[in-house]
């Protein structure tokens, strides 16, 4: 008989912040890592530690040991602490494609500074993974990937449930897990959970009753003789017996090599003897093939607050700030401020962490993230007006000559991959006088509030001298000030207004430039393209879609393009929800409210050449939250499924106002909807029932549109199917389409009611985080205003041919604008840095590498390979193939600043632009900047 090795690998999961706040968890960090390293030093037979897979908790341990950096560096170089290869163990499906590359590059950053990277890709608590793992694996040289969830059934408490082999998708511990463009790494599943290791016992007896058990678990889904022992648990302590453990075991079982490992050594022992019948699993690890009541899905609905600060804040760095500083840098305007958005993505991914970003915490985890997201926001910010600034002193205005010496121009940017139209709010100085110009600042706001403006006569212009119509708003006095960099602060009070208009054609990653007159001559004055926009007798239209409201405010939307009408969309759904902050669960016979003939107060709000609003306005009643067994049920730790609270008698107010507009060049709705929520115990959201016929949908994943079956495996009987989403859910038919986009929405179902109705969750209510224990978590109600935004897309075909995907991503970017002068300068009125095109494909990066390339990144939605045509409007001397780790790869031809390549199916592609000379990363294009 072969021989049998039971490699031990000792670690302890660290979950930053949890069901304590997150200072009590670091003080036991603290305890922990001197522990450890105390052990290291006093026992030879402990070998190995793994540091859970994230280089965060180095810099959460130095802030309160900053001496013991040294003694940190040698036991890692040594090989004895493996770190790395994330940042901090994030949830993949609830931080976006993006941040998901970031938390992998910073990673590897901070672990290249200690000497090494331990190269597995560990997902060893995610909820679900995502389905380009493998892919984003193997462009950073990982192999191997260890994951606890999405494979077989896994509750709460860390219990796996006993299935069959044939129960679920793989019969092995090990097997192959493919990502959707073929990218293929060997998984290890930790089938009895990453404990199955633990507090191993000394004593003899204790031990063979310890170790008979474990051996036969391990046998029983290992496809070799090479058996994994993950040596810890959530917070677990060091063990500091350990060696005296492994002595016992060894004189027990002599057959058995029983070793302190770590994963490296355990990695390429198991390779040697890895089978050829290995199951391969494809795309994305949900626990599809479960009961559905484990999967921990509905932690997309958990404080959705946090979402949609997350979702704000991935947007400011991704579509903002390294944009736009990138813009900066290459205009040889402003340096690239490497190390200010490295600090604004680790205080973001700080807020990553599964337990923090799923809103599955104490309320004090979830109160301090608000000050992270803030932080983060404010850099960002920060960034994005530094840049903005730089690029408008380059903007040559004085040459235009459809405009005037007292013109007011100002530039509108476009940080999305393709060129789009849409409603801009800009608000410009049209006077201003510094606080060393006057008597004094009240003086001055008066002289300010009282000088005449004659906004009628004034004239809004593009760059080409069309006249462009806008509502124009005075704003009154107002104050400010300028930081100058060569001198104290300037306060000031000015004059205001705000111009609201349609920016057309702004090109991809660029902007455009426009002024306003303020008394446009005749010379000057023209007629604006007539909008497109028109009311009708219960709704509006432009050349693309119509809607018409009905008395409840449910609305039909009309493709225009073939007269195709989805009805009843826009009803709203409120059910009881007794889970927790985990799982979603209605009360047994619970009917759910909805607001389907609940009369609605209907008005026009807003009637512009740019936009139509309508403000839908219900006043509603639900129930006030679940009955007092709900309490009784949750402190004596009944189990959720078991539960027998329902919802109160007692009905409280929930207005909710609906904003409804449709712009000028819109192809479809944009909506928000604001409520101030009194429930407690509760769940709403709101519906869009379809007709189409289709057996699957889409939803934005991680650098994929992932295609999903619309009725769940035999295996579910969770009556709630919902899933993860990113920026949309769409379904089609052969026809016609429909794609839902959102703001920080995470978290949908396609309902089985027969019209394949999309619900979108607006607000989860809880009062508990569930899992191990009794954590009363009040401030997991929402209660109080809420402000939620999506929109609706009608279209011709499937996401892909239509561009539904780019209307959608559209959706989530802001605009941004800066107001500027008439000056000379070295860039045009209208700019873009590149001109690409792809079918299928979107952008997902714009930025600088560390080594000073320009770094340009897609996707390919779609399952067929597509031609990638760039043209580089920067200078550039050398095109590679890149990674998400931004290293440079095989050369590409680059004539004229033209290149072309084939995107492979689902593939994601970087490229790395430069003009120095091919492989030498010291010089760059902006190496001619100043640095600040």
């Amino acid at each position: 008989m072969a021989r049998k090795t039971a490699h031990l690998i000792s670690h302890s999961h660290w979950d930053r912040e949890w069901y304590m706040p997150y200072e009590s968890h670091h003080y036991l960090l603290t305890e922990l890592m001197n522990s450890l390293l105390d052990t290291l030093a006093q026992d030879e037979r402990y070998r190995h530690f793994h540091l859970d897979g994230q280089t965060i908790i180095l810099e959460d341990y130095l802030q309160v040991h900053p001496e013991k950096r040294e003694l940190l560096e040698k036991y890692i170089t040594d090989g004895r602490i493996a770190i790395g290869p994330w940042y901090v163990l994030q949830d993949e499906f609830l931080t976006s494609s993006e941040a998901n590359v970031r938390n992998l590059l910073i990673g590897h950053q901070d672990a290249k500074r200690y000497g090494t990277i331990c190269k597995i890709g560990y997902f060893p608590d995610s909820f679900g993974n995502m389905g380009q793992a493998p892919q984003l694996l193997k462009q950073a040289d990982i192999h191997v990937a260890a994951f606890g969830r999405g494979v077989k059934p896994t509750g709460f408490d860390n219990q796996v449930a006993d299935y069959e082999s044939s129960e679920y998708e793989s019969p092995y511990s090990e097997m192959y897990w493919e990502a959707p463009d073929g990218s293929k790494v060997l998984g290890i599943l930790f089938a009895n959970w990453y404990s199955n290791g633990n507090e191993v016992p000394v004593d003899p007896e204790e031990a063979k009753k310890f170790w008979d058990k474990k051996l036969a678990d391990a046998e029983k889904y290992s496809s070799t003789g090479e058996l994994l022992f993950m040596n810890g648990c959530d917070h677990q302590p060091v063990q500091t017996d350990l060696g005296d453990a492994l002595e016992t075991a060894r004189k027990l079982y002599p057959d058995v090599d029983f070793v302190h490992s770590d994963f490296t050594q355990y990695m390429e022992a198991l390779q040697r003897k890895v089978p050829s019948h290995l199951v391969t699993i494809t795309g994305e690890l949900r626990s599809q093939h479960t009961d559905g009541w484990g999967t921990l899905v509905n932690t997309a609905s958990a404080r959705i607050y946090l979402k949609q600060f997350n979702q704000l804040g991935q947007t400011l760095l991704e579509r903002g700030a390294e944009p736009l500083a990138a813009l900066a840098a290459l205009a040889g305007a402003k340096a690239y401020p490497h190390e200010l958005l490295t600090y604004a993505w680790k205080t973001l991914m700080q807020n990553h962490p599964h337990d923090s970003i799923c809103g599955c915490s104490v309320d004090e985890v979830h109160r301090e993230m608000v000050g992270r997201f803030d932080k983060s926001r404010h850099m960002a910010q920060a960034i994005i007006q530094e840049s903005l600034q730089a690029i408008a002193g380059q903007i040559d205005t004085a040459n235009n000559f459809s405009w005037q010496a007292d013109s007011i121009p100002f530039a509108v940017f476009n940080t999305a991959g393709r060129e789009r139209s849409g409603t801009v709010s800009v608000e410009l100085i049209v006077a201003k006088r510094y606080f060393k110009e006057g008597p004094n600042p009240a003086a001055l706001a008066e002289q300010m509030g009282l000088m005449p403006l004659e906004l009628d006569k004034g004239q809004l212009l593009d760059d080409r001298g069309q006249a462009i119509a806008a509502k124009v708003e005075d704003l009154g006095a107002a104050f400010g000030y300028e930081l100058p960099k060569d001198k104290f602060r300037q306060p000031y009070m000015s004059r205001k207004i705000r111009l609201t208009f349609e920016a057309p054609a702004v090109p991809a990653l660029g902007y455009r430039s426009f002024a306003w007159h303020p008394c446009a001559d005749a010379d000057h004055s023209g007629q604006a393209v007539p909008s497109a926009l028109r009311l009708l007798e219960n709704g509006m239209a432009n050349e693309h879609v119509s809607v018409t409201f009905r008395e409840d405010g449910a609305y039909s939307l009309t493709n225009l393009k073939n007269g195709h009408t989805f009805h009843e969309l826009g009803i709203f759904e409120s059910c009881g929800d007794i889970g927790n902050e985990y799982v979603f669960r209605q009360p047994e016979g619970d009917i759910a409210l909805t607001t389907r003939g609940v009369p609605a107060k209907i008005t026009l709000v807003e009637n512009e050449a740019c936009r139509i609003t309508y403000e839908i306005v219900h006043d509603w009643a639900i129930p006030a939250g679940a009955d007092e067994r709900l309490e009784i049920e949750r402190n004596a730790m009944v189990p959720f499924r078991l539960r027998q609270a329902q919802r109160s008698n007692q009905r409280v107010p929930l207005r909710i106002k609906t904003r409804i507009s449709l712009e000028n060049s819109a192809q479809g709705l944009s909506v928000s909807t604001s409520f101030d929520n009194q429930a407690k115990d509760h769940r709403l959201r709101v519906l869009f029932p379809t007709g189409l016929e289709s057996t699957t949908h889409y939803a934005d994943s991680i650098f994929e549109a992932a295609q999903r079956n619309n009725v769940p495996a035999a295996e579910w009987i969770n009556p709630s199917n919902a899933q993860h989403q990113q920026a949309f859910v769409s379904i089609n038919d052969e026809v016609n389409g429909l794609t839902i986009a959102n703001k920080g929405l995470n978290e949908y179902e396609v309902l089985r009611d027969g019209k394949n109705t999309i619900a979108v969750t607006l607000l989860r209510a809880v009062g508990e985080l569930g899992d191990w224990g009794v954590f009363p978590t009040p401030e997991a109600q929402c209660l109080g205003e809420q402000t939620v935004e999506y929109a609706v897309f009608p279209h011709l075909g499937d996401l892909f041919e239509s561009g539904a995907y780019e209307q959608a991503y559209g959706f989530q970017i802001p605009w941004f604008h800066i107001q500027t002068g008439i000056q000379f300068g070295s860039l045009p009125t209208t700019y873009t840095p590149l001109s690409w095109q792809g079918d299928g494909l979107a952008l997902s990066a714009f930025k600088l590498s560390e080594q000073k390339d320009l770094i340009i990144r897609w996707y390919n939605l779609r399952h067929q390979s597509a031609k990638l045509d760039v043209e580089l409007h920067v200078p550039s001397s050398a095109a590679y193939r890149s990674d998400v780790l931004e290293r440079r790869h095989d050369g590409l031809a680059l004539h004229g600043g033209r290149l072309s390549l084939e995107a492979g199916k689902a593939e994601i592609v970087t490229l790395a632009i430069s003009d120095s000379p091919e492989n030498d990363n010291s010089n760059s294009f902006i190496d001619s900047i100043k640095e600040d």
